[in-house]
């Protein structure tokens, strides 16, 4: 098995101003071709960090790979330093610096000095050409081992990876290739989900397949592998997944439930609406945010006061003055009332408390309602969020999709899903 360790270089990286996503992205590819990485180390942009970096890499490790540290700036050392480590010089890469002069010109943009110095190499490299960028990828050997040099600037690195070092790392390094498939859930804890499918994973486990949970609010992943490449049975456990949880499963891989939701409106020719309260336009800002969602989104009403909820919405005012806005009465008349306003087969309705004033005994802040009035008939829900606001909005957006979802395509949430 190869052995890989990425080095993430960058301050903004240490201090949380920039997330690393770099290295998730690296890892996940590289899985994806049977390549494990082993280390992921992030350091400071200065020469001893860099170097001692390189060097503790170079004992452990067949592949590093390095981001960052490229740029035309003074505090971007990472070429020099790389000189230093390799006993090599800086030498002007005419094919490199023709790409930069025509970079700039097709951007109608004057070129400096210090844009010219990207095309300065280490004499000892292989160029690895950028066509995204500025900055080119650098391949180093040295004592068994193999290093890359790339920049931090995302989709140049992923050009980089794609095109010149992933291809000449699984020839260099014959390896199977890993074979997964994430499913994605919604509606259900991490702890809960794995007692409900708890025997169906230990026959999974028992075939050489893995399994991961990978959580998040008001999510969670589940990732099938098999690193001997089997498809056909991941395939198979992924559809006996399907039949056992349909309440919660709602798609696969890098699928959205506004994207899912989207899907079936169309092919059913229907349209959706929503009423929101406590999300203040979430709902709908995901559900637009797919293209070609102008075909079965018609608009909605963001209704923070009662007034608006009476107005737009047309909630008779003896329902908020005895229920109070956030209530089963209340949201059902929401929903209702959008449906009939904006014309619509479907229309979403939530209302709730996302704190974190607000709150009472009776209602802790965190409760939300949600209610789906569709074709045939009503249903209204009511969760419990917890006290963080933001948490609360999210989560109460990928609730309220997928209980339309589910509506659509008549599964009943209210049955025990054994």
């Amino acid at each position: 098995m190869i052995n890989v360790e990425i080095i993430s270089i960058g301050d903004e990286l240490l201090i949380g101003q920039t997330i690393n996503t770099n290295a998730s992205w690296m890892g996940a590819q590289l899985a994806l071709h049977g390549i494990k990485v082993s280390h992921v180390v992030t350091i400071s942009d200065t020469r001893e960090a860099i170097t001692t970096a390189l060097e503790e890499a170079r004992k452990r490790s067949q592949v590093v790979l390095i981001t960052g540290g490229l740029g035309p700036t003074k505090d971007d050392i990472t070429k020099h330093v790389l000189c230093d480590y390799f006993e090599t010089k800086l030498v002007m890469d005419e094919a490199v610096l023709n790409h930069v002069e025509s970079f700039f010109i097709k951007r109608n943009r004057p070129m400096l000095e210090v844009n010219k110095m990207q095309a300065m190499v280490p004499e000892a490299s292989e160029v690895l050409f950028n066509e995204q960028g500025t900055a080119p990828g650098m391949w180093f050997e040295k004592n068994d081992t193999i290093f890359v040099s790339m920049p931090g600037v995302p989709y140049e690195m992923r050009y980089l990876m794609e095109s010149h070092v992933i291809p000449r790392l699984t020839e260099r390094f014959p390896v199977k290739k890993l074979v997964q498939k994430t499913y994605l859930t919604q509606g259900i804890g991490e702890s809960f989900l794995a007692e409900k499918i708890s025997d169906w994973e230990d026959q999974l486990r028992s075939e050489g397949l893995d399994l991961a949970y990978l959580p998040s609010p008001g999510m969670v992943k589940l990732r099938i592998s098999s690193s001997s490449g089997d498809q056909i049975r991941v395939a198979h456990y992924g559809e006996a997944l399907k039949k056992m949880i349909p309440v919660y499963l709602y798609g696969e891989d890098e699928e959205t439930l506004s994207e899912i939701v989207g899907r079936l409106l169309q092919s059913r020719g229907e349209t959706v609406g929503t009423v929101e309260s406590c999300t203040g336009g979430s709902i709908m800002a995901n559900l637009t945010s797919i293209s070609g969602s102008s075909a079965y989104v018609l608009g909605g009403f963001i209704t923070y006061s009662n007034d608006l909820k009476i107005k737009l919405a047309h909630v008779n005012p003896d329902t908020l003055e005895d229920q109070g806005a956030v209530s089963e009465e209340t949201v059902l008349e929401m929903a209702a009332g959008g449906k009939k306003e904006l014309g619509v087969d479907w229309c979403i309705s939530v209302s709730g408390i996302a704190g974190p004033l607000g709150g009472s005994d009776e209602k802790p802040v965190g409760t939300v309602w949600i209610a789906i009035d569709g074709p045939d008939r009503k249903v209204s829900r009511k969760f419990l969020f917890g006290s963080d606001r933001q948490r609360t909005v999210q989560m109460s957006v990928l609730t309220a999709l997928n209980l339309l979802r589910c509506e659509i395509l008549g599964i009943n949430i209210e049955k025990k899903q054994d």
